[in-house]
């Protein structure tokens, strides 16, 4: 389970980068309820990617130890999307829905540039 800790870390750092430079944009341009929607949707989807690695740790046990698993947390990581969305839909004026959306996806996003981005390294 090294390499997913590996990967895990890395796409990490990048969220971290981007989110900071979603501050400085909402600090430094008019466009905050943009860039709040974008903060907001890249926290939920950086709690996304830690449930993922969290239950991706946990099925590779259960499978060495011939025990079920009880779920992947996709109940979990829908209702996370669900507040956040409720949250953009109560305050309309502080976030952007699609800035919400788009920062929830952020996580594949990266995932797939990262992809890339390794296999053209190997």
């Amino acid at each position: 389970m090294y390499d997913i800790h590996l990967m895990y870390r890395r796409y990490r750092s990048y969220i971290f980068y981007l989110l900071s430079i979603y501050v400085i944009g909402w600090a430094a341009t008019e466009y905050q309820p943009v860039f709040l929607g974008l903060i907001l949707g890249t926290s939920v989807s950086l709690y996304h990617l830690w449930v993922m690695v969290r239950k991706n740790v946990q099925f590779g046990r259960a499978l060495q130890e011939n025990r079920k698993i009880r779920s992947l947390g996709t109940a979990s990581r829908f209702a996370t999307a669900g507040i956040a969305t409720l949250i953009t839909l109560k305050f309309p004026e502080m976030f952007h829905l699609v800035s919400l959306v788009i920062g929830i996806m952020t996580i594949y996003i990266v995932i797939m540039i990262d992809y890339v981005i390794q296999q053209l390294r190997a």
